[in-house]
């Protein structure tokens, strides 16, 4: 039975391996200024600083955590942005980090 679950568990792990592979980095410098930008629209929209920070840390984490290097480069692009990129990056933040 113990080499049964162990088998289990490499398997699941060798599954799971290709979504680790997908998380991504912010370019250099672009999450202190995705941080700031994030801060800023929160706090005008009446948010207390401490929570928009909170909110805006869980952002990050959750765009590093979904999207590739290349997604999250054209995420800050000066072309303009996918839409349909932006509304899954909107998506994915607003469910992994609403208020509980």
């Amino acid at each position: 039975m113990r080499v049964l679950s162990l088998l289990a568990v490499c398997a699941a792990s060798a599954l799971l391996l290709p979504l680790a592979a997908n998380a991504g980095n912010f370019p250099a410098g672009k999450e202190a200024a995705y941080m700031a930008q994030c801060q800023q629209v929160a706090t005008g929209q009446g948010v207390n600083a401490a929570m928009a920070k909170k909110h805006c840390d869980c952002g990050a984490q959750t765009i590093k955590k979904n999207f590739t290097d290349k997604e999250i480069e054209d995420l800050d692009s000066k072309d303009g942005v996918d839409a349909k990129l932006m509304q899954r990056a909107q998506s994915v933040v607003q469910a992994a980090c609403k208020p509980k």
